[in-house]
């Protein structure tokens, strides 16, 4: 099978447009709004923590259905594209809705309009992951179009933590105002970056077949080895800093004496961090191999997420220094586990003939809801532990310390032997394209030959 071109800098950089307002959504839902519902509109941490959870878990069930119809979806303009369309009015929506609340609201209104918005976000995601893995089938070109789509990512978040001190400083606005320009940032840009992605870059014919793609084919992907090693290190590293995100007003706050709006500041520096360390993982992974980048990433992060811990309190160098290393390793796992999927991709279409690039992105949202999901529950441990937002206690600090560091700090180690020996690396799959060229062109020589005995034309005599 031979590999479709390298794609331009422009092309890859209007395919990962989309991410910046789907970044400046996903952070928010894990980071901002939970805590702003807690404190701002008064719904107490049990309520607020068990709506994410639930809702999220609820969310997962969609992906392999979600998956199943993009598999089948069959359109001149692909089967990934219209979906990513499609979700933008969803998306502006519950943006305008949650973003926008004020005071008084109460749980059903949390409900209703999370599960809007994590239909949207499924959407829009899964579409724009599983298009992504069908721009090349090059080895090392998936880690460079994932690592544009990690930027993106990265750029994203950085952009909707710009915008709380820039309303503070220029519009003289509060907290609620911050958030609330988060909410437009996502409203303006989604149909922008999504039109903009869909117009500018191409997607290859799907293939012509269509073959069944629901929940069972779902559960027999989770059944291959290589599927399960990859979900359960990204499951964990993507709860480890899910922990830690959800964790980190909180902790910086109560446990270094740093003002919201400062803790902000240090956030941003950690995705800055996080945004050099896009194109920082491709790299090491074409040295090292992609299993090998992952275990790398997950030491690094478990080492510098244990020593916030010992930094002074306030805004300092060493407190900086810390958060950029602990930053660097956030880029690894989304597009390494992304390109890796895309390997099986092909693993799996040498061993079934069939694509079901839709199904395994589908299993991949799924490990990083539950990721965050649980993430997000960790305000219910926290709560029965004894910590409370509003009354400082030794007992309840000390959880708080516990589970921003040493929690996300063994989740991260756990990844990297989990890894570091993963069989599907460079060579393996090499032999699989070269397999799976060979079949193509056997195949297709079959079907030469079939046409040929089947032309009705008559040979043409010797006379003429």
């Amino acid at each position: 099978m031979t590999a479709a071109p390298r794609r331009s800098t422009a092309a890859l950089a209007a395919y990962a447009s989309p991410t910046l307002p789907l970044a400046g959504l996903g952070l928010p839902l894990v980071v901002y709004l939970p805590e702003y519902y807690v404190s701002e509109l008064g719904l107490s941490l049990s309520v607020v923590g068990t709506a994410f959870l639930l809702v999220r878990l609820a969310d997962i069930i969609l992906d392999p259905i979600l998956g199943g119809m993009m598999d089948r979806t069959r359109t001149r303009w692909g089967r990934f594209r219209p979906w990513l369309v499609a979700s933008v009015p969803l998306l502006m929506a519950a943006s305008y809705a949650l973003f926008m609340a004020k005071p008084g609201i109460g749980p059903i209104f949390l409900w209703s309009w999370l599960i809007v918005v994590y239909i949207g976000f499924s959407m829009a995601v899964l579409a724009q992951t599983a298009w992504g893995a069908v721009l090349s089938s090059d080895y090392q070109q998936r880690s460079r179009i994932y690592g544009f789509w990690s930027a993106g990512n990265v750029v994203g978040m950085i952009l909707v933590l710009l915008l709380p001190p820039l309303v503070a400083f220029t519009l003289k606005g509060d907290h609620a105002a911050g958030v609330q320009a988060m909410g437009w940032f996502i409203i303006v840009l989604m149909p922008l970056t999504a039109l903009l992605a869909g117009a500018v870059v191409g997607e290859p014919a799907a293939p012509p077949q269509r073959h069944e793609a629901g929940l069972k084919q779902y559960f027999a992907l989770l059944k291959r080895p290589t599927v399960q090693k990859l979900l359960i290190a990204d499951l964990l590293m993507g709860l480890a800093p899910g922990i830690g995100g959800a964790l980190f007003f909180f902790f910086f706050e109560r446990i270094k004496g740093i003002p919201k709006d400062q803790a902000g500041i240090l956030l941003l520096v950690y995705f800055v961090a996080a945004l050099a360390g896009a194109p920082l993982w491709p790299w090491i992974a074409k040295v090292t191999g992609k299993h090998t980048s992952l275990a790398i990433a997950g030491i690094m992060y478990a080492v510098f997420q244990v020593a916030a811990v010992i930094t002074p309190n306030g805004v300092n160098a060493f407190a900086i220094t810390v958060l950029v290393l602990a930053g660097l390793p956030y880029s690894a796992a989304p597009l390494l586990v992304r390109s890796m999927m895309a390997d099986i991709g092909d693993e799996e279409r040498l061993n079934s003939g069939v694509d079901r690039t839709g199904l395994l992105y589908a299993i991949v949202n799924g490990t990083v809801k539950l990721g965050f999901a649980l993430a997000i529950g960790v305000f219910l441990v926290l709560e029965k532990l004894g910590f409370d937002p509003k009354i400082p206690s030794a007992e309840g600090d000390t959880a708080l310390i516990v589970l921003y560091t040493a929690v996300p700090a063994a989740l991260g180690v756990l990844v990297s032997v989990i890894i570091v020996r993963y069989p599907l690396d460079a060579r393996r799959h090499a032999e699989i394209l070269a397999q799976l060229e060979a079949r193509d062109a056997a195949q297709a020589n079959a079907q030469a030959s079939s046409h040929d005995l089947s032309d009705p034309s008559p040979a043409p005599s010797a006379t003429q």
